[in-house]
């Protein structure tokens, strides 16, 4: 099964240019109809705003879309959409506010301030890669556990809990394919004494 980068949550940030106030946000979204109501919803929040600028990129059907909200053409939608392209981030959608500031930036200074907002926004909202992750119990001793937890990290993996009873259990999300090796190597670090057990595998985003 593919992976692919997404947004890891909800982002907006804020950027002023010569007293044009930009706000943007970014979704994950899993369709073009998500994504048409999270425009709306934006255009609902923001009612009073000069423009409106909107991009998403869904993944299947390899869908593409982009509006200049009024702006020159060229100046707002293709370049917050480039930024996506550029990071390789799909299933997302990104809606860019403009509240005119009554001085004009001309096309470069707007093409700046829309990619540059729709950037401050997907970096606000971090990114994930979408992926087929393990789910992991693993088991050890108090002995090991940092060492344990340092090779969870080392192999790309991440510790969702840990329950300390009279053994550390460890709930480990680990991408599916590097479950063997993983394996190879908490049997090495703990001479053999460590049973992993893997309990379930399912498609969800996760460390980049």
């Amino acid at each position: 099964m593919d992976s692919y980068l997404v947004p890891a949550g909800y982002g907006e940030a804020e950027y002023v240019e010569k007293r044009s106030r930009f706000i943007g946000q970014v979704w994950r979204v899993e369709s073009e109809a998500e994504a048409r109501e999270r425009i709306e919803e934006s255009r609902r929040r923001y009612h009073d705003c000069r423009h409106n600028c909107w991009c998403y990129a869904i993944r299947e059907g390899n869908i593409l879309r982009y509006t200049d909200g009024g702006e020159p053409q060229g100046t707002a939608g293709q370049p917050m959409l480039n930024v996506f392209l550029k990071e390789e981030v799909t299933n997302t959608v990104c809606v860019v506010t403009r509240y005119f500031g009554g001085i004009l930036l001309g096309a470069g200074g707007l093409t700046r301030a829309y990619g540059g907002t729709a950037k401050l926004a997907l970096d606000a909202a971090g990114i994930s890669r979408m992926r087929l992750w393990a789910v992991l119990m693993v088991p050890c001793p108090y002995s090991l556990y940092e060492r344990m937890r340092l090779l969870v990290e080392k192999s790309g993996g991440v510790v969702e809990n840990a329950d300390f009873g009279a053994d550390v259990v460890l709930t480990v999300l680990l991408p599916s394919e590097d479950v063997p090796a993983f394996q190879a190597a908490a049997t090495e670090l703990s001479a053999g004494t460590v049973e992993i057990l893997v309990e379930e595998e399912k498609f969800q985003p996760g460390p980049p």
